[in-house]
């Protein structure tokens, strides 16, 4: 799709709140946020500071409690569940620390999953799956069990499965947060290939400020709130 001058996801107050009563807590409490089509975000702050709950909700895993949250101008929160997973499916890929990958399966087979679930026909599943393993510097490594893999070796096959869909949105969470500094950078760089090549805007929740320097945009959290808004270069745009 073109890129517009419209935002890709827009949130506007925004709040989750978990339970009722006097044991509610409240983890958004009035999010305002634009992300643009091709952006590369990270998701700054401290434990509890809701940036994993934005996350959620940004992922389609989880919707507000009030507030309205738009994907390509399309209210999400007034979408069912089926309809939150379709867009998941189209539109998303997901990238975790832990990589979360099947263990006893090849990385091509776990790089097929969510063409699986999408129904798509074996031959199809295959090829495509190939491709995002070569585009990630893996496809001689596609029968290889995570065992037989190093950990960014690992990391890779969980980008390459998030990826296999061609989504529009790649949600990273902390996805060097089990990784050695070098392999990390290795990482980031690959993730910055693929914003600045394929386009695919990505959002990454990281704690490790050397990660969050390889994004454009910074945004950091702070008791349920967006804090402040800056360039990954340090000069604030925004608060």
């Amino acid at each position: 799709m073109a890129v517009t001058d419209e935002p890709l996801i827009s949130l506007r107050g925004v709040t989750k709140v978990y339970g009722s009563g006097p044991t509610a807590f409240t983890a958004l409490k009035g999010i305002d946020l634009d992300i643009m089509e091709g952006d590369f975000v990270a998701v700054m702050g401290p434990s509890g500071s809701g940036k994993s709950t934005m996350m959620n909700i940004l992922g389609c895993l989880d919707v507000p409690t009030s507030g309205t949250f738009r994907f390509r101008g399309h209210r999400v929160e007034e979408l069912g569940r089926d309809q939150r997973a379709l867009l998941r499916r189209k539109y998303l890929g997901f990238v975790f620390q832990g990589f979360n990958l099947l263990p006893r399966t090849s990385a091509l087979e776990n790089v097929e999953l969510p063409l699986l679930y999408r129904g798509d026909a074996r031959a199809q599943r295959r090829e495509a799956a190939m491709a995002a393993l070569d585009r990630v510097g893996l496809k001689d490594w596609w029968d290889h069990t995570p065992g037989e893999l190093s950990g960014g070796q690992q990391q890779r096959v969980a980008i390459a499965r998030a990826i296999v869909t061609n989504p529009d949105v790649l949600l990273a969470d902390e996805p060097t947060g089990n990784l050695d500094s070098a392999t990390s950078g290795e990482i980031m760089e690959f993730l910055t290939a693929l914003n600045r090549d394929s386009g695919i805007t990505i959002l990454m929740v990281t704690h490790e400020h050397e990660m969050a320097a390889f994004a454009r945009t910074i945004v950091h959290f702070k008791d349920g709130l967006v804090d402040r808004i800056e360039a990954s270069e340090g000069a604030e745009v925004a608060g």
